[in-house]
């Protein structure tokens, strides 16, 4: 692994920035399970909070959703980065990031948020930490993979990048979700080349927006290539080529750039300098659309 990538990795984005709580963050549990396990207790999924206390959360693991204000609803919008998180999460209770915070003052968000406050507090500690999206097919009650954010980091000792659920960890799956198995959680530059190649059905691949196929996977691809630029954009801001109006009229040649894209990505350490040149020169991938955009 190459230094620059790991002091790329070691980098604030807009996004993971944590401004005058960093050194809060220093402070927090330095064991990667303990610390998730913090981070999780102060947050409750939009799903958990609209589902109650029925299937993953019959054991209310999550949490009494009667507890939750009836006003409480997602809050995705409103607290987009890890410093408007935790201003939120201190304002509600002063302990701030807290395992006895009560369900009524968690905030209400899902799975980008905790990936970026779980590399935020990894990278304040001098750990190289990234967000990634993709499609886990691993959570319960669920056949098709459906799209998801995770964390990474680099662990020194073994030199490898390990992958971890934060937000998924209290679900069971089987395995590990603080070092997530190869082949478990679908990485999005992989399943746009394996559905283009007609190797995967793109129907087995779904977003909470009510998408599959290709638009989907494409979504996400994009995602993926904004996080690994330490840029984690909202899920309302996206390349115009895939704004619902615009992706199925791209040609043939547009979508094989998306090709090209997708297996820089596969190995996106190996081919680091060739994806920033692509994010300093090719305006189509990194402007975005959506909202104000």
């Amino acid at each position: 692994m190459q230094q620059k990538t790991l002091d790329h990795y070691l980098e604030y984005g807009l996004f993971t920035y944590p401004g005058l709580y960093e050194s809060y963050l220093k402070t927090l549990p330095g064991d990667v399970r303990e610390l998730g396990a913090l981070l999780r207790k102060n947050f409750i999924h939009r799903t958990t909070l609209d589902a109650g206390n029925i299937g993953t959360n019959a054991d209310l693991k999550y949490g009494d959703m009667t507890k939750a204000p009836w006003y409480r609803q997602a809050e995705d919008d409103n607290l987009a980065t890890t410093a408007a998180m935790l201003a939120e999460l201190f304002r509600r209770d002063p302990q701030g990031l807290t395992v006895g915070r009560r369900v009524e003052d968690k905030v209400v968000l899902t799975c980008r948020y905790v990936a970026i406050l779980m590399a935020s507090v990894l990278k304040a500690k001098s750990i190289p930490a990234r967000v990634r999206s993709g499609f886990a097919g691993y959570f319960e009650g669920t056949n098709d993979a459906w799209d998801h954010w995770v964390t990474q980091y680099w662990d020194q000792a073994t030199e490898r990048w390990i992958t971890l659920d934060v937000d998924g960890s209290l679900h069971r799956t089987g395995f590990d979700m603080y070092d997530i198995p190869e082949g478990k959680f679908n990485w999005s530059a992989d399943v746009w080349l394996a559905v283009r190649q007609s190797k995967k059905d793109g129907n087995h691949f779904k977003n909470a927006g009510g998408f599959q196929g290709l638009i989907a996977i494409a979504r996400e691809l994009f995602y993926d290539f904004h996080c690994l630029m330490n840029n984690e954009i909202l899920y309302l801001h996206h390349p115009e080529m895939t704004m619902l109006h615009n992706f199925d009229k791209n040609s043939e040649e547009k979508l094989q750039e998306i090709d090209a894209l997708a297996r820089l990505m596969q190995s996106s350490d190996d081919n680091f300098d060739k994806l920033l040149e692509i994010w300093n020169t090719k305006k189509e991938f990194r402007l975005l659309k959506g909202a104000l955009l």
